[in-house]
């Protein structure tokens, strides 16, 4: 196998970072958080000849599961996570949608199986680790390579920055201690991508992000 590498497509007006994660060797990898553009998406991935195995979701909000069901259909691949407690809100997608003025954009996603704390994805020899990480969203999962010292952290932690918590279900002392008992931990030289923005690391936010100083 190869090393683990990450593409980031930034889609729609939220300007999220939609990721592909794959093997460089054998190119076959993982499309995490297709939260719209459906078409962009597969352009990236056939342009880089990358056989997807599934999608993964953070979390249950509209810029990072909209186009979650669109995605699958295509690719014929299975859907998978967030945390149960995530069900509520890809369920109400549709409703978020009418929200934003995105209706007809969105469908409300239902995954193949949601994720707990512990369990193990994978593809290739790549293998990571769910964390469940509530605070910006109930049902909020990270994803951790513990070889490649690289985490997946969706919205839960940004550079300079931490996901907002003043959506449904959204509580700031819950992230914090997401952060701070779960992802912290894993190490100061542990690299991350995040849902919006560019990434960094742990040992960074742990010295200067404001939120957690």
């Amino acid at each position: 196998m190869g090393a683990l590498r990450a593409g980031i497509i930034p889609v729609t007006p939220f300007q999220q970072n939609c990721a592909i994660l794959f093997d460089e060797t054998d190119k076959r990898g993982v499309v995490v958080d297709p939260g719209g553009e459906v078409e962009r998406i597969l352009s990236a991935i056939e342009d880089n000849g990358i056989a997807i195995e599934a999608i993964w979701l953070t979390h249950g909000h509209i810029d990072h599961a909209g186009g979650a069901m669109d995605l699958k259909e295509v690719l014929g691949v299975d859907l998978i996570g967030p945390h149960e407690a995530d069900r509520d809100l890809l369920g109400n997608l549709e409703s978020q949608a009418r929200m934003f003025g995105l209706e007809g954009a969105v469908r409300n996603a239902v995954p193949d199986r949601f994720l707990t704390e512990g369990e193990i994805l994978s593809f290739g020899d790549h293998r990571f680790e769910v964390l469940h990480c509530p605070g910006h969203a109930p049902g909020h999962v990270v994803f951790f390579n513990r070889d490649a010292r690289f985490a997946h952290v969706g919205d839960v932690l940004f550079s300079g920055s931490i996901g907002r918590t003043d959506l449904p279900g959204g509580d700031h002392d819950t992230l914090i201690r997401s952060i701070k008992e779960k992802l912290l931990p894993l190490g100061d030289e542990v690299g991350f991508l995040c849902g919006h923005g560019p990434g960094g690391r742990f040992g960074e936010e742990r010295r200067g992000n404001p939120f957690l100083v």
